[in-house]
C-alpha cells in the first residue's frame, strides 16, 4: 500500500490544527494566562510535524484507493486527537497523558464527556481549545459523511449516493461540496453566537458555546453547563441551534439553491421532528404529574434535555437522573437512536431505523402475499439491494460493540449502571452517562485510566461508524 497520500493529507490536517491553536493562544494572552506559551510551543511542534509530512510526500499524482481511504479516515482521527491533547497535557491544569488524550478524543469526536473539574476557573485558552476541537470535529464528520462514507458503503450510507448526485450540477466536485458545507457551518455558528449574546452571554462564552452547539458537542465553559445561567431564553436558543446541528446539511445546500421543500418533506427530518415532539410531550406530562413542575417549565426543560441527548450534544440544565425511572429510560433510548445522518449528531442515526421499518413492512406483505413482489423504499425511492444487509450488519456490530465495551468497563471495576451508560454514551458519542459518577452533574475524572482508554476507543469506534475502524482488523485488508 502506498502511504504517501495518507501522510500528505494528514500533514495538511495537522497544519490546519496548528493554525487553530492560534486562537486559544491569543485568548490566553488577552486574559493574562501564562498558558499562551504552551499553545505557542504546541503550534510550532504541530506545524513542524504537519509541514514535514507535506514536504516529504508531495510531488506525486495521488489516486486514493478504497483501502487507502479507510486508512486515511482512521489515521486522521488518531493524529488529530493525539496532537490536540498536547495543550491539555502541557497546560497549568496538570493533566495526565490519559486525561489529556481522553479530553481531546472526546472533543474531536464531539462526544462531550469531560475529565476536567473546575471549568469556571480554567484558563480561557483551554476552554476555547475544547470548543474548537468540537467545532473541527463537527465539520469533519459532516464532510466525511457526505463525501467519503457513502462511497465506502459503510453501514448503509451508500443510500445517500443518489441524493448527493442530485446536486451534481450545482456541486460537481468534492472540494466544492466541502466549501459549501463549511460556508453554511460557519454562518450558523456566527448566528448562534450572536443569539447567545442577545440573551445575555458574554462574548467569550457566547463564541465557545456556539462552537459546541452547532457541532452538537456539548462542552461548556462552566461545570454546571446551562444550569449556570438559569436562563430560559438561553435554553431556547440552544434548543433551536441543536436541532439545526442535527439536521442533514445537504438540506441546507438545497435550500440555498431555492429548494426549501426537503426541509419538511425529507423522511429523516419528519421522523426527527416527530420523535422530538412525541417524547417532549410525554416527558413533560410525566414531569407535571410526578415532579410538581408547571407546564411551561416542564416543556422547556424536557425539550432542552431531549434535544441535547438525541442530537448527542450533552448540554445539561439539571440532573435528569432525579426525574425518575421513566425519564432515565427515555434518555437512554434517545442517546442510542441519535438524529440525522449527514449532520453533526451521533448515535445509530434515524435513517437506519427507517430502513429496518421499510424492510419489516415488506416482510409482512410477503407473509400475507407470498407471490407478490415488494421493494423497500426510502424517501420515496426504491432502496439499493445492498442497503438492508449493510444496515442490519451495522445494528449487529453496534450491539456487539456496546456489549463488549460494557463488559470491559465492568472488568476494570465500574458498577453496572456506570459501565452500561458509559459504553452507550461513548459508542453513541453523546457525552453524559447515567448514575452519580458520570451523570449530567458528574464527570469522567474519577474513572480509572484503563476505563478512560476503553471509552476513548469506544468514541472513535462510534464516530467512524464502526465498520470504518473494524475493517482494519481484518487480515484480508492488509493483503495485496
Amino acid at each position: 500500500m502506498d502511504f504517501r497520500p495518507i501522510l500528505y493529507i494528514n500533514g495538511i490536517l495537522l497544519s490546519v490544527l496548528s493554525l487553530s491553536m492560534v486562537f486559544p493562544m491569543l485568548a490566553d494572552f488577552y486574559f493574562g494566562y501564562d498558558d499562551w506559551k504552551v499553545f505557542f510551543v504546541c503550534i510550532i511542534f504541530t506545524a513542524f510535524s504537519g509541514g514535514a509530512l507535506i514536504i516529504s510526500n508531495k510531488g506525486h499524482d495521488f489516486d486514493i484507493t478504497t483501502r487507502q481511504a479507510f486508512l486515511l479516515v482512521n489515521s486522521s482521527w488518531l493524529f488529530l486527537p493525539t496532537y490536540g491533547a498536547l495543550p491539555f497535557w502541557l497546560s497549568s491544569l496538570d493533566m495526565s497523558i490519559t486525561d489529556s488524550f481522553f479530553e481531546s478524543m472526546s472533543g474531536i469526536t464531539t462526544t462531550g464527556s469531560t475529565v476536567i473539574v473546575g471549568l469556571d476557573y480554567a484558563p480561557a485558552g483551554i476552554l476555547l481549545w475544547r470548543a474548537i476541537l468540537q467545532w473541527l470535529g463537527g465539520i469533519g464528520i459532516i464532510i466525511m459523511a457526505m463525501s467519503v462514507l457513502p462511497f465506502l458503503k459503510v453501514g448503509g450510507m451508500q443510500i445517500f449516493i443518489a441524493e448527493l448526485s442530485e446536486n451534481e450540477k450545482a456541486l460537481p466536485r468534492t472540494t466544492q461540496l466541502a466549501a459549501n458545507i463549511i460556508a453554511v457551518y460557519v454562518a450558523l455558528t456566527i448566528i448562534c453566537a450572536l443569539s447567545y449574546m442577545g440573551v445575555g452571554f458574554q462574548m467569550f462564552d457566547a463564541i465557545a458555546h456556539a462552537l459546541t452547539t452547532i457541532s452538537t458537542g456539548g462542552f461548556s465553559t462552566f461545570d454546571s453547563s446551562f444550569s449556570h445561567y438559569h436562563s430560559p431564553h438561553a435554553e431556547i436558543v440552544a434548543t433551536i441551534f441543536m436541532i439545526m446541528g442535527g439536521t442533514p446539511f445537504v438540506l441546507y445546500l438545497k435550500a440555498l439553491k431555492g429548494n426549501l421543500k426537503p426541509l419538511w418533506t425529507d423522511d429523516q427530518m419528519r421522523w426527527f421532528l416527530s420523535i422530538l415532539f412525541i417524547t417532549t410531550v410525554s416527558l413533560s406530562s410525566y414531569l407535571v404529574a410526578n415532579q410538581d413542575m408547571t407546564i411551561g417549565e416542564a416543556l422547556r426543560r424536557s425539550s432542552f434535555n431531549i434535544v441535547s441527548v438525541m442530537t448527542g450534544t450533552g448540554f445539561g440544565s439539571g440532573d435528569f437522573n432525579a426525574w425518575g425511572g421513566f425519564s432515565v429510560s427515555l434518555f437512554f433510548f434517545l442517546m442510542v437512536v441519535g438524529a440525522c445522518a449527514g449532520s453533526t449528531s451521533c448515535g445509530i442515526k434515524l435513517f437506519r431505523f427507517q430502513v429496518l421499518y421499510s424492510v419489516t413492512k415488506v416482510q409482512i406483505k410477503k407473509l400475507l402475499n407470498p407471490n407478490g413482489v415488494f421493494i423497500p423504499h426510502y424517501n420515496g425511492k426504491p432502496m439499493p439491494k445492498d442497503v438492508p444487509s449493510s444496515v442490519m450488519g451495522f445494528f449487529f456490530v453496534f450491539a456487539l460493540g456496546f456489549s463488549v465495551l460494557t463488559v470491559l468497563l465492568s472488568f476494570v471495576g465500574l458498577d453496572f449502571i456506570t459501565a452500561m451508560s458509559g459504553a452507550a454514551t461513548a459508542i453513541s458519542n453523546v457525552g453524559p452517562g447515567l448514575g452519580d459518577t458520570i451523570g449530567p452533574t458528574g464527570t469522567f475524572k474519577p474513572l480509572p485510566d484503563s476505563a478512560k482508554w476503553i471509552l476513548s476507543f469506544g468514541m472513535l469506534l462510534g464516530r467512524l461508524e464502526l465498520f470504518t475502524v473494524l475493517v482494519l482488523f481484518s487480515p484480508h485488508f492488509w493483503k495485496r
